[in-house]
């Protein structure tokens, strides 16, 4: 028995997925100084409010990270 390999070069496309069935884009803040995060959400009302909420929990906290999460999609050109 023998084994053959086939090889196929693609050129690949990779881009935001903006397609009407993908996933929403969602926010999120994490704390920097606890590692604490806001709910994701859609709408970055939501997490801004938290940082508020969480900073006026623990004053010495002004360090936090915006999370992202936005869908992205590839495809092969034929």
């Amino acid at each position: 028995m023998s084994t053959r390999a086939v090889v196929c070069h693609k050129e690949w496309t990779l881009q935001p997925d903006r397609e009407p069935d993908a996933e929403p884009t969602s926010y999120a803040m994490q704390c920097a100084v606890c590692g604490e995060s806001s709910p994701p959400s859609t709408d970055f009302a939501a997490p801004q409010t938290w940082v508020f909420e969480h900073g006026g929990r623990s004053p010495s906290h002004h360090t936090y990270r915006e999370i992202i999460t936005r869908p992205w999609r590839a495809w092969w050109k034929p």
